[in-house]
């Protein structure tokens, strides 16, 4: 092999890693209610290892309280809160894309998968063998992730699979209990949820979630039970939440932005810039093009 190709090779390599590390990372020893915070959470899965201590995790509208060594997978698109009593502790927690995961295609879809689907269930109780053997394992990822060995991603991969298959073995938490005042519940969960989808950062996104059912649906509640939750709880409909936060967003990019009317209409989630520019004069009396020249 010549030194150019030598170059080439090594080059590719490293770029690959450059790029696998914004997909993955892993910390340890925390408390319960700890967290990647720099990471974009609609973004990025969650798998948590917890080993003593008392919890409970809040996930869509159900809760389950921990006590012991588990296992919970977390979907960014499914808001979750995490009460964590004193002396609760986490042994680790890693975060990654599903592009990091689905590398070598062979994989089925995240949002499909039993362990991160909305409506599944998230939480998997261990014996004193297994979260030993689950630790060892987290244990080997951060120390992979901290080593110069080039093909250091490609091993970790391997380990997160072993991880989720493991799991997948596992019969899951089935003790979940439904909170008090169940419609306040479902209104936070609902507005945590409408809220994670912004701010809109790159023209290349566009929101997932443009109406009452979608919502419902991560949240595995009738759409009508959903609208009554929170009309009860805030006084305000859902799509009167929804299309709010969507002008206020439009508002933003209009003002902040040099983002042409069809750029932003694309990254609200509209078809067509002619629906963009409907939407936002029958709420707010002006078109895009108007409000940016007063600005």
């Amino acid at each position: 092999m010549s030194s150019l190709e030598e170059i080439i090779i090594t080059d590719h390599y490293l770029q690959n890693i450059q790029s696998e590390r914004t997909q993955f990372r892993i910390a340890d020893t925390c408390t319960a209610n700890c967290s990647l915070a720099s990471y974009n959470r609609r973004d990025f899965y969650k798998i948590t290892l917890t080993l003593e201590g008392k919890s409970v995790l809040y996930y869509a509208k159900k809760a389950i309280e921990i006590n012991g060594p588990a296992l919970v997978f977390t979907n960014p698109m499914i808001p979750y809160s995490w009460e964590g009593n004193q002396g609760a502790t986490i042994g680790h927690f890693c975060v990654f894309t599903k592009e990091f995961l689905q590398e070598n295609g062979r994989i089925p879809s995240l949002e499909e998968s039993n362990l991160f689907k909305p409506g599944g269930d998230p939480i998997y109780f261990l014996d004193t063998q297994q979260a030993d053997y689950i630790n060892n394992i987290f244990g080997r990822m951060r120390l992979e992730q901290e080593s110069e060995y080039i093909y250091k991603y490609d091993l970790i991969r391997n380990y997160l699979n072993l991880i989720i298959h493991e799991a997948i073995k596992m019969q899951p938490a089935i003790a979940y209990f439904t909170p008090q005042k169940a419609s306040s519940r479902i209104a936070k969960l609902f507005l945590d949820l409408l809220e994670k989808q912004f701010p809109v950062d790159s023209q290349q996104y566009t929101l997932i979630l443009k109406k009452a059912s979608d919502y419902a649906d991560l949240l595995a509640v009738h759409v009508n039970h959903l609208n009554a939750a929170v009309s009860e709880a805030t006084g305000k409909s859902t799509t009167h939440h929804i299309n709010n936060r969507i002008l206020a967003e439009a508002r933003s990019l209009l003002t902040h932005t040099d983002w042409n009317v069809a750029e932003i209409a694309h990254s609200l989630g509209f078809d067509y810039a002619s629906y963009f520019n409907s939407f936002f004069k029958k709420h707010t009396g002006l078109t895009p093009m108007t409000l940016r020249k007063t600005i």
